[in-house]
């Protein structure tokens, strides 16, 4: 399942730790996978496993702790709104059930064009910024009215059918 052009990048992981401690590179190797195939299923999950020589439990918790990987495949653009309980006081719920409103579907759900999947979100650590959310695990959107969540969707919808 694991290409040896994947397992070429853990190699290159694995070599930034001492010798005795190459499970330190799981969350690379974790992330490796979910660059490559989309998401970390628990095949992929007993392969770094394996290639680490870890238990597959231990690789399994790494993967359930954090919600940046994702265990099931999503949608091109996954979106997690800050629900933790500041940003809760400043609206991040509404956020997020205009989002479900706006793309037809509920938290945890991918739309049915496979485009947008929408997540809940503990502290994003931005609660200044509150409502505030994650697009795709790397860019923070700040201070997102309906008006701001609108146009946030509406240029990813048309960046995403191209």
């Amino acid at each position: 399942m694991i290409s040896e052009a994947t397992k070429a990048r853990f190699a290159a992981e694995v070599a930034k730790y001492p010798a005795d401690q190459k499970q330190s590179a799981v969350m690379a190797c974790l992330a490796i996978v979910q660059q490559e195939l989309g998401h970390v299923s628990v095949a992929s999950e007993n392969e770094v496993a394996s290639y680490l020589g870890m238990p597959p439990i231990a690789v399994h918790e790494v993967t359930t702790f954090y919600n940046m990987y994702n265990q099931q495949p999503v949608g091109k653009f996954k979106l997690n709104v800050c629900t933790n309980l500041p940003c809760q006081l400043r609206d991040g719920q509404k956020a997020l059930h205009h989002l479900e409103h706006k793309l037809g579907i509920h938290m945890g759900e991918t739309t049915a064009d496979g485009l947008f999947t929408l997540q809940q979100s503990e502290c994003l650590g931005a609660c200044a910024d509150s409502p505030v959310l994650l697009v795709n695990d790397r860019t923070m959107c700040s201070f997102m009215s309906n008006d701001k969540l609108d146009q946030l969707v509406d240029g990813l919808k048309s960046t995403g059918a191209k």
